[in-house]
């Protein structure tokens, strides 16, 4: 017994030190890009490695952060985009995850085969296209054309077919013999099971599309209409890239609502990852 709940403290001992190693990794740029943001700038660029600023110089650096870009609009840009592109997202995935996941239908496979291929096919394959006919439209520096080519998302879709497998089928043939159609089965009373999924999709969803770089620098050339990354972009041209304590000011304030929206809904993403068999 000794033996035993010693191996077993060392093993849990030695999972925690290689956890605590790998999110010391993960998080050592993000704490290089907030302390360099407090740094003036002639400790950035001094010879050796000195961690913590000796002089501050972060109230200057964020206050050109405001006051040489429109930062603000950078972000409201950015929760605009992400907030629409995750609803018209769940919109469209939750009846075509259900269908293929509980009515049977000629082609089914077929099709749910075409959403995993379709998972292989980055942005920059159908670009010229999208780009070409938002052109056509007009649509070009919108919201329109940062949100609708992402509006269908595959994963989504997989993530939660996946989920409605396990769903009790007894349950849905209750709600059809109370007369419920379809698409009420899947909004009233499937949906309501599968929030830890969709919380878990809308964090994947918000970071990817937050971080978004190439579609919006391909459509967007105002920029009032910039997000977030674009929006450093432009700051990062304007300033020619030699003030790096104001870079690194703009990209600590363009990371820390993804921070603190991931914090925040830590729960509910390890949930939905978890519910997934």
């Amino acid at each position: 017994m000794r033996r035993r709940s010693s191996s077993s403290l060392v093993s849990s001992i030695a999972s925690h030190a290689v956890l605590m190693l790998g999110a010391l990794v993960m998080l050592l740029p993000f704490l290089w890009m907030a302390l360099t943001s407090l740094k003036p700038p002639q400790e950035i660029f001094r010879f050796g490695l000195h961690i913590l600023p000796e002089q501050w110089g972060g109230a200057e650096n964020y206050g050109r952060v405001f006051s040489d870009t429109p930062m603000l609009r950078f972000l409201v840009n950015g929760i605009v985009v992400c907030s629409a592109i995750v609803v018209l997202q769940v919109l469209i995935a939750v009846p075509a995850a259900y269908a293929l996941a509980r009515i049977p239908f000629r082609g089914r496979s077929l099709f749910f085969s075409l959403i995993l291929i379709s998972l292989l096919v980055p942005i920059q394959v159908p670009s010229l296209f999208l780009y070409l006919g938002f052109a056509h439209a007009g649509l070009l520096d919108t919201y329109a054309s940062l949100v609708l080519p992402f509006i269908i998302s595959a994963f989504a879709i997989f993530l939660l077919r996946q989920h409605f497998l396990h769903f009790p089928q007894e349950v849905i043939e209750a709600a059809r013999l109370d007369n419920f159609g379809e698409f009420e089965i899947a909004w009233r009373i499937v949906l309501p099971s599968a929030r830890p999924a969709i919380g878990a999709f809308a964090v994947f969803s918000m970071v990817a599309h937050w971080n978004d770089l190439y579609w919006p620098l391909v459509v967007v050339t105002d920029p009032a209409m910039a997000t977030p990354p674009l929006g450093v972009v432009f700051f990062r041209n304007q300033e020619s890239g030699s003030d790096f304590g104001a870079l690194m000011a703009a990209a600590t304030v363009i990371s820390a609502p993804l921070i603190l929206a991931f914090l925040l809904a830590q729960r509910t993403f390890v949930r939905g990852l978890t519910s997934i068999r």
